[in-house]
C-alpha cells in the first residue's frame, strides 16, 4: 500500500534538519535518518509532495518514523467518502438530542440503545432526526453497543460518537482526508471540553485544561511508547474493512485503547488530528469525576493481558534508568554518578552522530532531553502509578519524603506554567493529585484482581 500522488507531508516542528538537509533527527522514539542523494531534493521547505514513487517512499518513511505528519487540508477526500454515524447511548435523551442536532438531518445515523432504563425518550430523540433506532435488551457496554451498530453499517466508513459529544460540521470531512493514506485504519480529533453549567465547577475547569481525553495540540501518529500512545473513540472515524470483528466486548474500560493497538499490530496506522475537535461533556462533580478516573485505571490489567509489549507505566533506556536511580538514592555519590552516566551517554551518542555537524553539542542536547524525560516518568511513577508504595516508603524514609515532595510540587508547577489553567494554582494542584490518586488506585485494583504486576512494571528500552 503506497501513498497516492498528491499526498503531502510536513516535518514535525521538533524534527531537526541537519548537515545542510542531509540528515533528519526527531520522531518518537528519537532517531537519526540520513537522506540519500536522490531523496534530498524531495524535501523542500520541510515538506514532501508525493509526485512519484520515490516521493511516496520518502513520505511513508517519514510518517512511519513520526518525523512528519500529513498536511491534512491539502489531502483529497477518499474516492467514496460515504459514512454512517453510530451512537451508543444509555439514558441520555437530552445529550442525544444535542448531538443529533449538531450532526444534522442528512447524515445516516444508527442509535444503539444499550438497555436504557427509560427507553421511550431515547427512541423519541432518535425519531425526531430520522435516525435508525436499535434497542438492546441487555446492557452490553460501549464496546458491544458500538459493534451492534457496526454490523448494520453499509458505507465504507463509520463514525463512532458518544452521546455526550457535540460534533462540529468540519470534523468528520477533515478526518476523512487522512484515509487517502491506504494504511490508516482510524482517525480521531482532539476531544475538548463542552461548555455546560456543570463545567463551571473547579473540577470542570481543571478538566478543560487536563482532561484524560484531550491528547494535546500537536498532530501525531498514535503508537504505544510515544507521547500519543492511544486514542479515544468518544469520536473516531474508521475504515469499516479495517475493523475486523470490531471492539472487544469483554472490555468495559479500555476498549478504545485495545482497538487502536490491534490496528497498529496489524500494520495499520491511527492518526490523531487536533486541527479539528469534538466537544465532550466532562464530569463536573467531584465524586463522579473521581470514580471515572479510577475506572480508567482499572483497564490497565486487561490491556496488559492483551498487549504485554505495549503496556508499561514508564519506558526507560538503561542509561536513563541508571541516571534516575543515582539521583533518587540521594547519597553523596549520587551527583557524581549521575554526571558520569550522562557524560558516558554523551560520548556514546556522539559516536552515533559521527559525520554530522557539531556532534558534541547535539549529543549533549539529546542527552539532556532524555534525562528530563526520565525524571518526568519517575515523577509519574511516584505520584501516580506507584503511589501506594510511595506512601509506604514515606512513612519510613526521609529521602522518600523529599523525592515525593519534589515530584508532587514540580510537575504541578511546570504544567501550570506551561499550559495555564482556568482554575487557581492551589485547586489545580489538588485536582492533579486527586487525578493521580484515583487513576493509580484503579491500576492497583485491577492488578490485585488479576493477580499480576504486569501493568505496574516499567520497561527498559534497548538502544536503537
Amino acid at each position: 500500500m503506497t501513498l497516492p500522488l498528491g499526498f503531502v507531508v510536513a516535518l514535525d516542528r521538533d524534527t531537526r534538519v541537519l548537515d545542510g538537509g542531509r540528515t533528519l533527527l526527531g520522531g518518537s522514539p528519537l532517531r537519526l535518518l540520513r537522506l540519500t542523494r536522490r531523496a534530498r531534493p524531495l524535501l523542500t521547505d520541510r515538506t514532501v509532495h508525493v509526485r512519484d514513487r520515490a516521493g511516496a517512499l520518502l513520505a511513508d518513511r517519514l510518517l512511519e518514523a513520526g518525523l512528519a505528519h500529513p498536511v491534512v487540508r491539502a489531502l483529497p477526500l477518499p474516492d467514496d467518502p460515504r459514512y454512517t454515524v453510530v451512537v451508543p447511548v444509555r439514558d441520555r435523551p437530552r445529550e442525544l438530542d444535542r448531538l443529533l442536532t449538531s450532526i444534522g438531518p442528512d447524515t445516516p445515523v444508527i442509535v444503539v440503545d444499550d438497555a436504557s432504563t427509560h427507553r421511550a425518550p431515547v427512541e423519541a430523540a432518535a425519531a425526531r432526526y430520522g435516525a435508525r433506532f436499535v434497542p438492546l435488551r441487555v446492557n452490553v457496554g460501549p464496546a458491544g453497543a458500538r459493534n451492534a451498530g457496526l454490523r448494520l453499517v453499509g458505507t465504507p466508513y463509520v463514525v463512532f460518537v458518544d452521546s455526550d459529544v457535540v460534533l462540529p460540521k468540519d470534523t468528520v470531512p477533515t478526518l476523512l482526508r487522512h484515509f487517502s493514506d491506504p494504511r490508516v485504519a482510524l482517525a480521531v480529533p482532539r476531544v475538548t471540553a463542552l461548555e455546560t453549567p456543570g463545567s463551571s465547577t473547579w473540577i470542570g475547569r481543571y478538566e478543560r485544561t487536563r482532561s484524560s481525553l484531550d491528547l494535546g495540540s500537536r498532530p501525531a501518529l498514535v503508537r504505544p511508547g510515544t507521547p500519543v500512545s492511544w486514542a479515544s473513540t468518544a469520536c473516531a472515524v474508521a475504515r469499516v474493512d479495517a475493523l475486523d470483528e470490531g471492539f472487544d466486548e469483554r472490555l468495559r474500560i479500555g476498549e478504545d485503547v485495545d482497538i487502536c493497538w490491534r490496528a497498529i499490530k496489524s500494520g495499520r496506522r491511527v492518526r490523531y488530528e487536533p486541527s479539528v475537535h469534538a466537544a465532550h461533556e466532562h464530569r463536573g462533580r467531584l465524586g463522579d469525576w473521581f470514580r471515572r478516573k479510577a475506572a480508567y485505571g482499572t483497564g490497565a490489567h486487561p490491556l496488559a493481558e492483551r498487549h504485554p509489549e505495549f503496556i508499561a507505566p514508564a519506558v526507560l533506556a538503561p542509561w536513563s534508568g541508571a541516571f534516575v536511580l543515582a539521583l533518587v538514592a540521594q547519597r553523596r555519590w549520587s551527583l557524581p554518578v549521575a554526571g558520569a552516566v550522562g557524560a558516558t551517554t554523551v560520548l556514546r551518542v556522539c559516536r552515533k552522530l559521527d559525520g554530522t555537524e557539531h556532534p558534541v553539542r547535539l549529543a549533549s542536547s539529546l542527552t539532556a532531553m532524555g534525562a528530563l524525560g526520565a525524571l518526568a516518568q519517575t515523577s509519574a511513577l511516584l505520584t501516580r502509578h506507584w503511589w501506594p508504595l510511595t506512601v509506604a516508603g514515606c512513612t519510613i524514609s526521609r529521602r522518600a519524603r523529599r523525592a515525593t515532595a519534589l515530584a508532587a510540587v514540580a510537575d504541578v508547577a511546570l504544567e501550570y506554567l506551561h499550559q495555564g489553567a482556568a482554575v487557581d494554582p492551589l485547586r489545580y494542584g489538588i485536582a492533579r493529585r486527586l487525578d493521580d490518586l484515583a487513576y493509580g488506585a484503579g491500576v492497583w485494583w485491577s492488578a490485585i484482581k488479576g493477580r499480576s504486576t504486569a501493568a505496574l512494571r516499567p520497561r527498559l528500552r534497548q538502544p536503537r
